[in-house]
């Protein structure tokens, strides 16, 4: 059992992870289990993942993530933010990249969370004007496909389609200020246009 927790011992260890203090945490974890770091908490609810996400610890995140539970992941702060929407909005792809990617995590459903003002990751993602992490969500999120077919219909049913064509997908995803980014993914990766709207719509056409 886990020693009960100072609160020097919390500051610290918040600091630590803000400031990606590797050797600081594991001088923690010998004192303190897993679980008592991913349960702490600031006066905002932020985790500890929520400070090296947000700063781009890479190293360290790769050091914590084997050792936190899953829904570590998706831990929410008072404003309803992940670590995803705090890497979203600081511009951090490869962080972004691995809390996605990361196998006992929750995926891509990471990128669907959204925060109490309504934002996902990915509209976050829009508002800091960071296109390469937004092309990359859009590449990689959750799209709703069933019953829809990219390219034209052939009579011989196990004829393939063109793989060009099937890879070819466009989608439009509306950010908080009501725009309307119209992004189309292929095998060449993803280009994206803007326009205003006052709808809210996810579609995949051809």
């Amino acid at each position: 059992m886990s020693p009960s927790l100072a609160d020097d011992d919390k500051d610290e260890i918040f600091l630590a992870c803000r400031y990606g203090d590797t050797d600081d945490v594991k001088e923690f974890l010998s004192k303190y289990s897993p679980q008592v770091l991913a349960d702490l908490r600031d006066e905002n609810q932020n985790s500890v993942l929520h400070m090296v996400c947000a700063n781009g610890h890479l190293d360290l995140l790769n050091y914590l993530l084997p050792l936190l539970p899953s829904s570590a992941l998706s831990a929410q702060n008072s404003s309803g933010s992940t670590p995803l929407h705090w890497a979203a909005l600081n511009s951090q792809l490869e962080i972004a990249q691995t809390l996605v990617q990361h196998p006992d995590g929750p995926g891509k459903d990471l990128i669907d969370i959204k925060n109490k003002a309504g934002h996902s990751p990915l509209a976050d993602a829009e508002l800091a004007g960071w296109d390469e992490g937004a092309k990359w969500f859009v590449e990689v999120m959750n799209l709703d496909t069933e019953g829809s077919k990219e390219g034209p219909v052939d009579e011989d049913e196990d004829a393939p389609l063109d793989p060009e064509v099937a890879r070819d997908i466009e989608v439009e995803i509306e950010d908080a200020d009501g725009q309307i980014a119209r992004m189309k993914i292929s095998g060449s990766g993803a280009t994206t246009t803007s326009e205003a709207s006052a709808s809210s719509k996810t579609d995949n056409a051809q």
